[in-house]
């Protein structure tokens, strides 16, 4: 199992280029099964989820053709197989996004639930109860959804009673090819939601209201292929800017939009970081700065993303004064801070809050990635502490993160993965 070992102490300096938003890839790799001609998507980040996504859609019988630059080029009327295995699913979750666009177009799905997920769980339950609504008949057994619809699925008026971007996603794309107009009410604004609907619309969909909290799609006969191409990743963009002002560096990133990252840059200004920004690209700069600690509060967007949380804890650990980090979105993601208490940090959790006294340095240690974010707050971590950090279980990161130690390195940071 491969391990990250890097040396602190360093400032962060120079350029990089932003990946695709993996959020947004694998829905729309998912939407592809909805058009009748080819569909090439491109500015696809190279991770392990996109590469399972398109090995799922291979092993249905859809052809792919994928070129050097990550574009891929989908096929589904040679689709052979409606069924999403187990095998494949269960290290996904977001797999469950072929269940709509196939009983849509295809008229029929087997779609295995995602890996210790019980139908009871409320996200899931969501996505089977939309597609209902539209007339599909579904039967959850054997650890499989099972859906079917003779016909055409029909329009719907959907309330979700939890904002679930999964959820949105998937009855979104379900809807597009429905008779009559659905209406999605409570629904995800997250800008990769947005994406996804922008995408449909090249397809020849008929998507309005993206973007808020009630969607609206008029159902059309059928979809088209077209080229498109993902949206920047926010989440990577931010974790590069909070590592260079934990750091007291400077960074440019590139290929990047800083419209879909207005309350994380507020709060990165408010650490005294001075921010620029142009059409397509984020520069930061700390002029040699200690950061502040900063309050933050996470909720659905357009508020803070709980995605970036992890790394805004690492950044007020060491930060001048005391900030205080309330989880609003999940129950359980602090499993970072015990890690970072090992480098030295000074953290008090109290309940769904972490409040944070900034300390004038950590030192390294060797520490284990929990999950996808806390894992990049122990590599900003790393970065800023005295001494060698040995970052373990780092296939938590290569979920999420296109060759980090690589453009780290490009910044200037002492960092190398060792085999395990």
């Amino acid at each position: 199992m491969d391990k990250l070992l890097i040396q602190g102490g360093q400032p962060l300096d120079g350029e990089i280029r932003v990946s695709g938003a993996k959020n947004s890839a694998l829905p729309i790799l998912a939407a592809t099964l909805l058009a009748d001609g080819k569909v090439t998507v491109g500015n696809l980040p190279h991770l392990n989820d996109i590469t399972t996504m398109i090995e799922l859609l291979g092993r249905m019988g859809v052809e792919l053709l994928i070129d050097e630059r990550m574009s891929v080029q989908v096929d589904a009327n040679s689709i052979k197989e409606l069924t999403a295995p187990y095998e494949l699913v269960k290290t996904m979750r977001a797999s469950i996004l072929v269940l709509g666009p196939m009983v849509a177009h295809f008229g029929e799905a087997h779609v295995s639930l995602p890996g210790g997920c019980a139908i009871g769980t409320r996200p899931v339950n969501l996505h089977v109860q939309g597609l209902e609504q539209m007339g599909a008949e579904i039967l959850v057994e054997g650890g499989y959804i099972h859906a079917y619809c003779k016909d055409r699925l029909k329009g719907a008026h959907i309330f979700l009673d939890t904002v679930t971007v999964t959820g949105t996603e998937n009855l979104m794309m379900a809807a597009a090819l429905a008779d009559g107009v659905t209406i999605l009410e409570n629904a995800a604004r997250e800008p990769e939601v947005v994406d996804l609907a922008e995408c449909l619309i090249a397809m020849g969909a008929d998507v309005r209201g993206h973007g808020t909290s009630t969607i609206e799609i008029h159902g059309v006969e059928s979809l088209h292929g077209c080229h498109f191409d993902v949206l920047p990743d926010r989440v990577e963009t931010g974790t590069y800017l909070c590592a260079a002002a934990a750091t007291r560096g400077r960074v440019l990133l590139k290929d990047t939009r800083e419209d879909i990252l207005e309350a994380v840059l507020l709060k990165l200004e408010e650490t005294g970081a001075e921010i620029s920004t142009g059409k397509d690209w984020i520069e930061l700069n700390m002029r040699g700065r200690r950061p502040r600690a900063v309050n933050l509060r996470t909720a659905p967007y357009p508020a803070f993303p709980t995605d970036m949380q992890a790394q805004f804890v690492a950044l007020n650990a060491v930060a001048e004064g005391t900030g205080s980090v309330t989880e609003t979105v999940f129950e359980n993601r602090f499993m970072h801070v015990q890690e970072l208490i090992r480098m030295g940090a000074d953290i008090d959790l109290e309940g769904n809050t972490a409040i944070v006294r900034g300390l004038d340095y950590l030192t390294g240690a060797p520490v284990m990635a929990t999950d996808l974010r806390a894992s990049a707050s122990l590599v900003i971590a790393g970065l800023v502490a005295r001494g060698e950090t040995l970052v373990d279980r780092i296939y938590h990161i290569d979920r999420g993160y296109e060759c980090i130690e690589e453009k780290l390195q490009l910044l200037g940071a002492t960092i190398r993965r060792i085999p395990g």
